[in-house]
C-alpha cells in the first residue's frame, strides 16, 4: 500500500524557514496523516520485531543500551517502508529547511524505546558522520501519538554554534558535560509532547537528548538522516566517523560527494 500524502508538498512560510536557520530544529504538525502513521507503525514495528538481536535484559543494558532498540536502513528490507523512507514531501521539506538544491540520503534508523526504557543522553549526531559540511538534517516521525511520559526528542535551541561537546560520544559523561554547558550558555531547553502525525527535523549539531519512557508502551519512532546531494566526504577524526565511512559511504572517496548506490538522491530542484 502505497500512500499519496508521501508525495504531496508540505509547503513552509518564511517564517518556518527562518525558525530553523535560528534554532536548528523545527516542529511540524500533520505532516502524516492517521491512516498512513498506522500502517507504517504495523510494518516497521514487524520488521524490527524480525531484525531485532538484543537479548540481554533492560536492567543489564549500559545506558545507550537503555535508551532504545536502534535498527538502520530498514528501506533496504522492506519495499513497503521504502516508500516512507523515499517520501518526496519529506525531502522535499528536509531540502527546503536547509535552503540547498536537493538531499540525499544518509541512512535510516527505527529508534524504539522500550517501556521504562532509559534516557538518550544529550548529544551531537554529526561527531559521528564524517560529512564535510553543516547541511545534515534528520526527521524524527513518531509512529504514535507521544507524551511527555514516553520520551520524546528535546533540543537546545541555538546550540548548533556550540564548539564545546562535539568531541562527545553519546554516553553518561557526554550527558553530564554537555547538560552543564549548556546551561551556563542559558540555550532553551524545549520540552514539548508530538501530536499524531507531528514530526520534528533537527541539524546535525545541535544538543539533543530524550527523556525516559515511564510508560507501559514502546516508543516507536522512525528516523530519516537527510544531507546536502552535493555533500562530501572528509576524512575521519575519530572512531564513530570511520565507522560510518565504511558502513554509510561504501566506495567513495576522500574529498568526493557521497553518491554511493546506498545515498541516492531523494529530491531536488
Amino acid at each position: 500500500m502505497v500512500y499519496s500524502i508521501l508525495d504531496q508538498p508540505y509547503p513552509l512560510t518564511q517564517a518556518q524557514i527562518d525558525f530553523y536557520k535560528k534554532n536548528a530544529y523545527i516542529k511540524l504538525k500533520e505532516v502524516l496523516d492517521a491512516d498512513s502513521l498506522a500502517y507504517f507503525n504495523k510494518v516497521i514495528s514487524a520488521k524490527v520485531d524480525e531484525l531485532n538481536e538484543q537479548t540481554t535484559p533492560l536492567n543489564q543494558r549500559d545506558t545507550y543500551g537503555k535508551a532504545f532498540l536502534q535498527l538502520f536502513n530498514l528501506w533496504r528490507e522492506d519495499a513497503q517502508i521504502k516508500t516512507l523512507i523515499f517520501s518526496k514531501r519529506l525531502a522535499q521539506l528536509a531540502t527546503d529547511l536547509m535552503e540547498v538544491d536537493g538531499v540525499r540520503m544518509y541512512h535510516d534508523q527505527a529508534l524504539f524505546k522500550e517501556a521504562g526504557g532509559g534516557i538518550t543522553p544529550w548529544h551531537a549526531d554529526q561527531y559521528y558522520w564524517p560529512l564535510s559540511s553543516s547541511k545534515t538534517i534528520t526527521v524524527w516521525i513518531p509512529l504514535q501519538t507521544t507524551p511527555l511520559e514516553m520520551g520524546p526528542l528535546e533540543f537546545s535551541s541555538g546550540s548548533q554554534h556550540l564548539q564545546t561537546g562535539r568531541e562527545l560520544s553519546i554516553s553518561d559523561t557526554s550527558d553530564q558535560q554537555i547538560k552543564k554547558n549548556l546551561r551556563v550558555n542559558d540555550f532553551p531547553h524545549v520540552i514539548e509532547p508530538f501530536d499524531l502525525g507531528e514530526v520534528s527535523f533537527h541539524s546535525g549539531w545541535i544538543f539533543h537528548r530524550a527523556g525516559a519512557n515511564t510508560t507501559d508502551k514502546l516508543r516507536k519512532v522512525m528516523t530519516i538522516i537527510y544531507m546536502d546531494k552535493d555533500m562530501k566526504l572528509k576524512a575521519p577524526v575519530n572512531e564513530g566517523q570511520q565507522n560510518d565511512l565504511e558502513t554509510w559511504c561504501p566506495g567513495v572517496k576522500i574529498g568526493s560527494v557521497v553518491n554511493s548506490p546506498i545515498n541516492p538522491v531523494l529530491f531536488e530542484y
